[in-house]
Parts: C-alpha cells; sequence; structure tokens
C-alpha cells in the first residue's frame, strides 16, 4: 500500500511541477505566469478539483517518447469565483511549449461536456505554441472535436477565452467561437499565419504583436473584447464579467442587493445634451449617471468607438446597454459598429439579460467604401439582431434618430417593449438640410435668396419634425421624459418586464445577415 501511494504522489508532484523549473524560470522572464499560478488568481482558494492530471500522450515517434508529461501540457477542472462553479481549463507552457494534442483535445472536450451538463461557465486559459506537430494528422483533428463542443455549449453557457501567450493556426478558431476574448497587452498574440509564413508567401515584414497583438484585435480587427495591462488584470476582468452573466441559459443574471437608490434623479442629465445639433457630447457621461455607481462594465472599448455596448445594473439588476456615442463619427452606424452592436444584442439575449438602447445616431455612415464593403448586409445583422431577441428591451431617443438607423436601433418595429425620448429627441426621416434640399428645391433655387429661403425651410422642417411628439402621438414613443428621470423610469419598466414572456414561431433556424 505504501508503495502505491508513494508512486501516486511522485505522479502528482511531477504533474505540479509542470516542464520543470528551468522551464518555469523562462516563463517568469517573459513576464507571464504559470498555468497553475493563474488558476490559483482566478479560483476561490482551495476550490479547485483537477481532472485528467496523470494523462499523458502515446506518441513515440520523433524522440517523443521520452517527452511524457503527467497532464500532457493542459490542467482542466472545475472551480468557483466568488462562491460561483465553473469550469476551466489551462494551457501549460512550460509542458512542450503547451502544444495541442490528442490528449489536450481529450481534456478539454471532456471538461466542456461535463460543464454543459452541470449548466456552469466555462474559461480557458489560452498559452500554445500551437498544434503538435509530431502527432500529425491526429492534433488536427483534435482542434474539430474542441471546436464541435464550442458551437454546442453556444447559448447554453458562457463561455470565456483569454489569450496569455501565443494562439496561432488553428487554435485561433476556438477563442473565436466562445462568447467574450480577453488579450493581455504585450504578451498576447492571436493570428492564423504567423510572421514568418507571411514573409516568405507575401513578402510582408510585420512583427507577432502588429500582426495578431492585443492592441490590434482590440481596436482593428475586433477580436478581442477586452484587453489588459498584465496578467492579473485579465483575470480580475474575467471575475467581474461572470458577475454580471448568469450560469447558463435556463437562469437570471445574478443580481445584487441594491446600493443605489432606484429613485435617484441627476439633474445634470437635464443639460448634458447640447442646444446646438451639432456640437457632441460623452454617452459614457450619459450611462454613468443612469446606471447604477461604477456598474458600467464595458466590452469592445477600442473597437467602433461610435458604439457603446457592455453591461452595467440598474437597482443592482444586470442588464445589457447598447449606445451611440456622438463623440465619434457623431454616432454613426458603420459596418463595425453594426457587427459590434448585433454581437452584444445576441450575447445579451442567449443569457436572458434585458437590453437597454440609448440611441442618437444620424443615421448610417456614406461612403463609396461603406457600400462596396457591405453596409447593407452588416446593418441587416443589427435589425435581425433586435427582432429575434425575446429578453427585455428599453430604448430611449437622446437626440438624433434619423432614417433607418431610427428604425434600426430598437424601435417599436423591432419588438421593443418600451421607448422613451428625451425632449431633446429628434425623430424624423432624414436631416433638417437635406430634407429641404428635397422636398423644396424647385422653390430654393427660383427664389431671390436662395440661402436665406433654404434656411427657412430648415427651420419650418425642424419645428414640425425635430422633436418627440410627433412620433408619440401615433405611438411609436411610449412616453417623452425628463432626462433626469431616466433611471427610475427604467427601472420601473424592467420590473414589469421580468416576467415577459414570448412564444416564438418554431423552426429550425434563420438565416443570420454574415
Amino acid at each position: 500500500m505504501d508503495a502505491n501511494l508513494n508512486t501516486l504522489r511522485a505522479k502528482r508532484a511531477a504533474a505540479l511541477a509542470g516542464g520543470g523549473q528551468s522551464r518555469v524560470d523562462a516563463q517568469h522572464s517573459k513576464g507571464k505566469l504559470t498555468a497553475r499560478e493563474r488558476l490559483s488568481i482566478l479560483l476561490d482558494e482551495a476550490s479547485f478539483q483537477e481532472l485528467g492530471a496523470l494523462a499523458t500522450h502515446q506518441t513515440t515517434d520523433f524522440g517523443m517518447a521520452s517527452q511524457r508529461f503527467p497532464g500532457d501540457g493542459v490542467i482542466t477542472g472545475f472551480g468557483k469565483i466568488q462562491g460561483r462553479r465553473v469550469a476551466v481549463y489551462a494551457q501549460d507552457f512550460t509542458v512542450l511549449g503547451g502544444s495541442f494534442s490528442e490528449v489536450q483535445s481529450h481534456k478539454i472536450s471532456r471538461i466542456l461536456d461535463l460543464a454543459i451538463e452541470a449548466g456552469i461557465p466555462i474559461v480557458g486559459l489560452n498559452d500554445s505554441g500551437g498544434a503538435r506537430v509530431q502527432e500529425g494528422v491526429r492534433s488536427l483533428a483534435a482542434y474539430g472535436e474542441v471546436f464541435v463542443r464550442n458551437v454546442k455549449a453556444s447559448g447554453v453557457i458562457p463561455q470565456i477565452s483569454l489569450i496569455l501567450g501565443p494562439c496561432a493556426g488553428g487554435a485561433v478558431y476556438s477563442p473565436a467561437l466562445t462568447d467574450v476574448t480577453v488579450m493581455v497587452e504585450g504578451t498576447s498574440n492571436m493570428f492564423l499565419t504567423g510572421p514568418d509564413i507571411i514573409r516568405t508567401v507575401t513578402g510582408e515584414n510585420v512583427s507577432a504583436e502588429d500582426l495578431g497583438g492585443a492592441a490590434i484585435h482590440s481596436s482593428l480587427s475586433g477580436v478581442a473584447q477586452l484587453t489588459a495591462v498584465n496578467e492579473q488584470h485579465a483575470l480580475s476582468l474575467v471575475k467581474s464579467l461572470l458577475s454580471y452573466l448568469p450560469q447558463n441559459n435556463a437562469e437570471d443574471p445574478p443580481a445584487l442587493e441594491p446600493y443605489d437608490p432606484a429613485d435617484r434623479m441627476d439633474e445634470a442629465l437635464n443639460t448634458v445634451v447640447p442646444s446646438d445639433d451639432a456640437l457632441a457630447y460623452d454617452m459614457q457621461d450619459v450611462l454613468a449617471r443612469v446606471f447604477d455607481h461604477d456598474s458600467v462594465f464595458e466590452l469592445h472599448h477600442g473597437f467602433a468607438g461610435n458604439a457603446l455596448v457592455g453591461f452595467a445594473r440598474l437597482d443592482g439588476q444586470s442588464v445589457g446597454f447598447i449606445a451611440n456615442q456622438p463623440m465619434v463619427m457623431s454616432g454613426c452606424l458603420d459596418i463595425d459598429a453594426s457587427d459590434k452592436i448585433a454581437r452584444h444584442i445576441t450575447l445579451c439575449d442567449q443569457f436572458n439579460i434585458p437590453l437597454v438602447t440609448f440611441v442618437d445616431c444620424p443615421g448610417y455612415l456614406p461612403g463609396v467604401e461603406q457600400e462596396y464593403r457591405g453596409v447593407i448586409r452588416h446593418g441587416a445583422k443589427i435589425i435581425y439582431a433586435y427582432c429575434q431577441a425575446t429578453v427585455p428591451k428599453i430604448s430611449v431617443v437622446t437626440r438624433k434618430a434619423y432614417g433607418g438607423s431610427y428604425v434600426a436601433m430598437s424601435s417599436k418595429q423591432m419588438n421593443n417593449d418600451v421607448a422613451f425620448a428625451w425632449p431633446s429627441a429628434q425623430i424624423a426621416v432624414m436631416g433638417a438640410e437635406g430634407a429641404a434640399r428635397l422636398l423644396n428645391r424647385r422653390a430654393i433655387e427660383a427664389a431671390d435668396d436662395p440661402k436665406a429661403e433654404e434656411a427657412r425651410f430648415i427651420t419650418d422642417y425642424k419645428a414640425k419634425f425635430f422633436n418627440p411628439y410627433q412620433a408619440a402621438d401615433v405611438g411609436q414613443i411610449d412616453e417623452v421624459i425628463e432626462p433626469r428621470e431616466t433611471r427610475a423610469r427604467l427601472i420601473r419598466a424592467l420590473e414589469v418586464l421580468r416576467t415577459k414572456v414570448t412564444h416564438p414561431i418554431p423552426k429550425k433556424h434563420g438565416l443570420f445577415p454574415v
């Protein structure tokens, strides 16, 4: 018996040692933590239950017979974050560079299956040099096993990916299939083909950071929803994110004990919108004043800044927000903003998180490039996402809501539940200048003073249409409210809508305008 126990203890010690002290030191020298150090920060103390710690590969080719490590470069198991159960896997770069193997696939697939069955979120910590070349096609097939489970879990349990080192080739598709991807500045990379291959094939010289670093994927590609300054910050962001999400799609998101008065009114909101239409204001300021104090958790901060998305709280309840940002491109919708908004609507809807939309949008961004790149198709994603979302949906028009963008941004026709507007709202088919020229072109051209005549028509158009009252008259706006009342009104509406029930038409699925 003692011999058996000693054998077990030796194998456990080998698993805890990873690739050995020299490789651990090399990991630390790059400013990176080991897989077990990361898990110790992420999970509640003494809550981790490891599975598959002694699994090893069976490959004997290319000198691999002597390269067997307990766990085979990935740690999998269960734990708790802030007292709530989660499943985790963490690739260990100190073991064969964290290379993805058949055994890694089996372990990750197993933990994903168990997470789906248990109805708990899964957090993946990615740090791998790519597929294990020595295993040939088996390591490629192994990726497929994980991908099919990512798709199976999508919309059932929250899936969060942290990129804490390299993530290249086929490995990038698993994070892309999850709900939120977090990258770390300076140490995270994601790309399908690395700099060396690109240099060989196209002749382009680019560094790994410039090709697929955190800055690139958080601002240009939109692949990463969150970026962190270091690994500890990244792990902290995951904890905060999970506090807004339910365990699975059959539960409501977690609520906090209310700490901010539900009837709080902020007088500054009454003057936040400038009287001059040409002047911008910061929608971030509006969100901070309406939602619970310090509860705004923004996603995609550096990508498509003309739109804001994320999570917040109203009277302790988790909500998702979508807002136009007048400070960037006047809040116009473009291709990237459309993708950003549509994705967040779908994320909130699949996990029963109510949606609050703040509208100040003069329309879709005009231009040849936008049309050639498919702004019609991308803009349709917003419409599709809002129409199929069954969670409570409330909109607040703060200023401009013109044309198709008014319809798309959670109007009553998009199955919106409650539509509010501020007195500063301008709900119209188009801007006053364009409308005046379109409706009165001949009269303007024939006038003795065309500029004065055009100005008169613009003034007339604004007086008639640049207010929310005509829309309220025909039921497109439920109520015009004082801006300072917004918080209280939203909380009351959500209280009523909390038990909302819908009966969708049975179908396999629709055709999302990808």
